[in-house]
């Protein structure tokens, strides 16, 4: 293998046919450039999937109602379904071991001010299990807890935007801003990866809302985080199951989606699992085609090759030459080609990747990239395609005798 004198036969060879060794390696190159093309976007719409869903847990569920678009049990179609605190402390009663975060909602659309200045944002009353629903990032300070639900406290937590706004550069910790006329302590600073609509908004405690604006028990919504370990099918069965007893415990008609509807990711997490395994297969099936049509290019033009060189082949053998030397020789020399172009054929796919990737999100496709273990994969395979390709016809001329060799034409 690191005989100095069969590698600058070797190189002779290659320096000797150029452009069977160029066609060699181009053959390879071009599979493995298409190859590296075609994994790269199917990483880059993952990306783009994985953002989509980046604001929120990968876990959430939403419960949502609105009005009735059926009639059911005697009532009329168009009224209004109304969530309440006690429809969210039967789900916590019900479902308490399959579920991992809960949190009720309540939006509101308030102006906030601090001296000369205000704006309108949107304003969430929620509760504290909301920051890891929402994937909330706490710069300063701190999130809102149990004890300001208990005393219905006025404090609030505002999105990184909203400080800007309002305070510029000054601290905003611990200072008091107006809100909606009232009077809120700043208890946190957040950002979000949703960006800039998400890091406008800000939360105060459910209970202060529901004491302040309508003193009443309402609620907008419900969000929910499932318990992790369960699977994809089983949360799936959780969410349609509540949905049901829900319905059932609101008299609202089984199908009638306008007037309550659960949202659950595990639903959307199993789409584009689906989605993506399918399109990693068709990806592949090409790929591999195209890998396969190089290792059949890289042969035959090895098998021409081999042709050419029999007589050579044949004066070795008379010489003394043993036929695992030839055949090594000639294997070294089919990997050699193989490995630096399919190395070049890589470098090319990730390098055009990087060039184009910020001009796809257009079409949906972010960062568009090949992760380390295809790569591996496929430069594994290079070196493996290139022992097949040099192996198969290097051994059969090794074998032929040394008289037939030096006859052949």
């Amino acid at each position: 293998m690191f005989d100095l004198d069969r590698w600058r036969e070797i190189f002779q060879s290659i320096n000797k046919n150029r452009l069977r060794s160029v066609l060699s390696g181009f053959t390879v190159a071009f599979a493995i450039l298409l190859f590296t093309l075609l994994f790269g976007i199917v990483s880059g719409l993952s990306n783009s999937f994985k953002d989509a869903f980046a604001d929120d847990a990968q876990n959430a569920m939403f419960v949502r109602v609105w009005k009735t678009s059926k009639p059911y049990k005697g009532l009329q179609t168009g009224r209004r379904v109304q969530l309440k605190n006690k429809d969210y402390e039967y789900i916590q009663d019900e479902y308490g071991n399959k579920i991992q975060y809960k949190s009720a909602r309540i939006y509101k659309n308030f102006t906030i001010k601090y001296k000369n200045e205000a704006s309108n944002y949107s304003v969430m009353a929620v509760n504290p299990d909301h920051q890891f629903l929402e994937k909330t990032i706490i710069d300063e300070g701190r999130y809102l807890n149990e004890r300001d639900l208990r005393e219905k406290s006025k404090v609030i937590v505002i999105g990184r935007l909203l400080k800007e706004d309002l305070f510029g550069e000054r601290p905003a910790l611990t200072k008091r801003v107006n809100v909606n006329g009232s009077s809120y302590l700043v208890i946190g600073i957040f950002s979000d990866e949703g960006g800039d609509n998400e890091e406008r908004k800000a939360f105060i405690p459910l209970t202060t809302a529901q004491m302040m604006y309508g003193n009443n028990d309402y609620i907008s919504q419900i969000a929910l985080g499932y318990n992790p370990n369960l699977s994809l099918d089983a949360a799936i069965a959780f969410g349609n199951k509540m949905e049901r007893d829900l319905r059932s415990k609101m008299n609202i008609h089984p199908d009638d989606q306008s007037a309550l509807s659960v949202r659950n990711m595990a639903e959307a997490n199993k789409g584009v699992g689906q989605f993506m395994f399918v399109l990693y297969l068709i990806v592949l099936f090409v790929g591999s085609g195209t890998l396969v049509a190089g290792i059949i290019g890289i042969s035959n033009i090895m098998i021409f090759v081999i042709k050419e060189r029999t007589k050579e082949f044949g004066i070795r053998k008379a010489l003394g030459a043993k036929p695992a030397s030839i055949v090594g020789m000639v294997v070294q020399e089919s990997v050699l080609i193989t490995t630096i172009a399919g190395y070049l054929g890589l470098s090319l796919g990730t390098f055009v990747l990087a060039q184009i990737g910020d001009s796809l999100e257009d079409y949906f496709i972010k960062d568009p990239s090949v992760s380390p273990g295809i790569i591996i994969g496929a430069t594994l395979t290079l070196i493996i395609s290139g022992l097949i390709a040099g192996y198969v016809p290097a051994k059969r001329a090794a074998n032929i005798k040394p008289i037939e060799a030096l006859r052949a034409d």
